[in-house]
């Protein structure tokens, strides 16, 4: 039968937890309160860009965008916990998996209909 290593044997650098058991109650809720603060200031700041008339009509569409894209990225970091480290590289890759087939749907059904729409009749 196997023991568990002892602390002198697990070669430096490694781990003795299971990943996602890193740190303390405290420390994890406090940067998912982080989280949260930062996913509702993105989100009232979107209301508030759509809604106000301080910003060029044709900027709206562009500060959106860059809106939705700062609450992504803080949903990946602070809910999903993707980063850059080496543990973080197949989340990684399962997310860019994830993406390259949502796109490739959404993309293939897009020709679908656009070659559909080409076989039929036009309507008067």
């Amino acid at each position: 039968m196997s023991r568990p290593a002892t602390a002198s044997e697990v070669p430096e650098g490694q781990m003795e937890e299971a990943p996602g058991d890193a740190g303390d109650l405290r420390t994890g809720l406090w940067k998912y309160s982080g989280g949260l603060a930062l996913s509702i200031v993105l989100t009232l700041a979107s209301f508030w860009v759509s809604g106000t008339t301080a910003i060029w009509p044709g900027g709206v569409p562009v500060m959106l965008a860059a809106l939705a894209i700062g609450q992504m990225g803080v949903h990946l970091v602070f809910f999903l916990h993707i980063s850059s480290g080496p543990e973080g590289t197949n989340t990684i890759l399962a997310l860019a998996f994830g993406v390259f087939v949502v796109a490739l749907v959404v993309f293939g059904s897009l020709v679908i209909m656009g070659s559909l729409d080409a076989m039929l009749p036009a309507h008067p």
